[in-house]
This record gives C-alpha cells, sequence and structure tokens, in this order.
C-alpha cells in the first residue's frame, strides 16, 4: 500500500480573523505532531504539496458568478454585491487571498483525488480539506469552495465509484446536496440534530429525490452523544450501506469537532471514538480519500487527524506525545500529555436520553433506507 500526505505550508499566509473559530494554526500543529511522531517519513508514504486548483476546475461545481465574486474578493475587500454569495461579517468572512484560499482547498483535495485515481497510491489524506457546507453559488459555514464535492466529480469522471461518509458534528449539506439525486453516489452524514445545530438539516427523512431516492442517508445525534453510543449506531448504518453499495472509493470527511470539549458543538465523543470509527471507514473499499474538516479545539484535531494519518498507514502510536512537540508547540497551551483522552464520568440520565435518541433514528434508516438497498 502506498500513501499520500498532502499538504502545503502556504496555509499560514490565511487568516479568517482573530475573533473567527476557524484557526488556521489547526493545520500547522497537526503538521508538528505527525512530524514529532515521524509519520511525515514513512518509506511506504509520499508526502504531496498541491497547487492552486484552475478556475475551470472549481467551475466544475461552482457558479461562475459566484466564483468572480469571489475573485473580486481577493485582495480582503468586498465587492458590495458579496452579501448575495453569502460572503461578509461573520461565519464567511472575505479576507485578503480568499480566493488563493480557496483554490488551494480545492487542489489538494484534487490531488489526492487524481492520486488515487491513477492508481499511484491506495490512500491520501488532505486534512486542510473536507469544507463540506460551501454551496454551488455561495459560501457557506466557514466553507467557500467545496472541495469535497469537486474531489468526488474527478473521481467520478474517471469511471469509479464513490461513496462519501462524513463524521463532522455538521451536516455535509453541501455535498449531499450536491448529489441529492445521483444513484451513483453514496452519502452518509453523521452528525448532531439539525434541530439543534447549524446548518439545521440532514434528518432521517432526507432520503433524496428521483432517482437518488436512497443514496442520502443521514444518522443525526442527540446532544452528548458519547463514543459508547455512537459507535454502536455507526456500526449498525454505515457498514452495510457502504458494503451493498460496493464503492470503488470511499471519500471521507473526518470532523473532530464531535469532541466532547469542542466550543461550537454538544456531542461527547473522544480521540478514541473517532478513531474506531475512521479504522471502520478504512475497510470498506480498497481506496479512501480522507479529508478533514471542522474542529475548533485546536488540541483535538492536532491529536485525531494525526492518529488518522497513522491508521492510513497501520502505524500504532505510543500514547505518550513525543516531548519533542510537547517544546515546539510551547507557543500554545497544550493540556494534553497524552495521544489518548481520559475517560469522563457519564452523565448517566443524559446519556440515557441520547442513546434512545440514536437508537430511534437508527430503527428509522433501517425502515427508511435499508428496503431501497434490499438489507
Amino acid at each position: 500500500m502506498t500513501t499520500a500526505l498532502v499538504h502545503s505550508h502556504e496555509w499560514a499566509r490565511f487568516d479568517y480573523g482573530l475573533e473567527h473559530p476557524l484557526r488556521m494554526e489547526r493545520l500547522a500543529l497537526t503538521w508538528r505532531l505527525m512530524e514529532a511522531y515521524g509519520l511525515t517519513r514513512l518509506p511506504d508514504a509520499r508526502l504531496a504539496v498541491p497547487d492552486l486548483a484552475g478556475e475551470d476546475a472549481i467551475a466544475r461545481y461552482h457558479t461562475q458568478e459566484y466564483l468572480d465574486v469571489l475573485k473580486a474578493s481577493d485582495s480582503g475587500q468586498a465587492p458590495a454585491i458579496a452579501c448575495r454569495y453569502g460572503l461578509g461579517p461573520g461565519d464567511n468572512p472575505v479576507f485578503p487571498g480568499i480566493w488563493e484560499a480557496a483554490r488551494l482547498s480545492a487542489g489538494g483535495s484534487l490531488l489526492g483525488a487524481r492520486l488515487i485515481a491513477d492508481g499511484e497510491v491506495t490512500h491520501a489524506f488532505h486534512f486542510a480539506g473536507g469544507l463540506h457546507h460551501a454551496m454551488r453559488d455561495r459560501a457557506s459555514g466557514f466553507c467557500y469552495v467545496n472541495d469535497a464535492v469537486l474531489a468526488i466529480l474527478f473521481l467520478r469522471s474517471r469511471g469509479l465509484r464513490v461513496a462519501y461518509v462524513d463524521i463532522d458534528a455538521h451536516h455535509g449539506d453541501g455535498v449531499q446536496h450536491a448529489f441529492y439525486d445521483d444513484p451513483n453516489v453514496l452519502t452518509i452524514s453523521t452528525h448532531e440534530r439539525g434541530d439543534r445545530l447549524f446548518p439545521g438539516t440532514g434528518f432521517v427523512e432526507e432520503t433524496g429525490e428521483g432517482e437518488g431516492v436512497g443514496y442520502s442517508v443521514n444518522l443525526p445525534l442527540d446532544v452528548l452523544t458519547t463514543s459508547g453510543i455512537y459507535l454502536p449506531a455507526f456500526e449498525a448504518v454505515v457498514p452495510p450501506l457502504v458494503t451493498k453499495f460496493r464503492p470503488d472509493v470511499v471519500v471521507a470527511q473526518l470532523g473532530i469537532d464531535s469532541h466532547r470539549t469542542d466550543p461550537l458543538t454538544h456531542l461527547a465523543l473522544d480521540v478514541q471514538g473517532f478513531g474506531r470509527a475512521f479504522a471502520r471507514i478504512l475497510t470498506l473499499a480498497p481506496r479512501v480519500l480522507a479529508l478533514g474538516g471542522g474542529g475548533y479545539d485546536l488540541e483535538n484535531v492536532a491529536r485525531a487527524w494525526t492518529l488518522a494519518w497513522a491508521l492510513i498507514n497501520d502505524v500504532e502510536l505510543s500514547a505518550e506525545l513525543p516531548p519533542i512537540f510537547l517544546d515546539q508547540a510551547s507557543w500554545f497551551r497544550f493540556r494534553s500529555l497524552s495521544l489518548w483522552d481520559p475517560p469522563a464520568p457519564p452523565d448517566k440520565e443524559r446519556c440515557l436520553h441520547a442513546r434512545e435518541y440514536v437508537e430511534r433514528q437508527v430503527d428509522a434508516i433501517r425502515r427508511l433506507i435499508f428496503p431501497i438497498h434490499d438489507l
């Protein structure tokens, strides 16, 4: 197995703003932890530096009118019509280099997809990707260009069958929207319930339309869903459907904002549960393109995505974080000295409520989705 880690240090040039929760520092911190563990020097893995995606490649999904506004905003000054396209103060700020950053995100995921399609690698990880909320004609949820959609479209253009599995705390609405009527792409999203969290979608009843009915699958999770609740539900839904679909490639979005200490969400997973879910995803297809996604506690991002890269390469990591990393990360207050999370005392009453809610969602998926796939 040959793998590729797709990363660019150019991300350090971009900044959403000091008060914005999406911090580019999380990418540098992740790289440093991977490097400290020796994961950037593996014999059967290659490092791949992406180029900026061409406008034509991005226009395979996004409208030209929207791309023109992104280009016009690259100086950091938004044109007057930018608000029509989701740009402006708040979630999707205009900052210097916004068009370059969008092209870099798209370029990384397209590079991973090309390496897989060309047979150069079996697995690739672009941890700066996974910006799954961007719509065809507007920015949404910190996302300007939907690199996951672009990667899937590229893989499909090469004749590959693709399943998309999204374990971010937020519903993968942009990817679902792109393929909502397409039976050739299976999209599965597990996320905090839409009546409690942005983007307010991702209910079980959203199953697709036209020929795509049954190929959009959503598993909403109640607040305080722990790994112990999540993993059985994941196992009940994701492997049976993906296995039945028989994809050539799984595109996996690995948001770690599902962690119990994430400041923007209300789930209660730990790094161990995240790792077990991703390890299961890796068994579902011969080729996997992994993308990053959400994660607003920088410590969790670095630990979880380092673990993901180790799992891709079948490397077992020591629990103790490398001392050289802790020295290098002295600029950032690192709470943990371990890759793993300590056990959390459960709130039994709230956990019971979460378990019952998630079990009801799994039952609904079995009623609505499984018969379509003869499961």
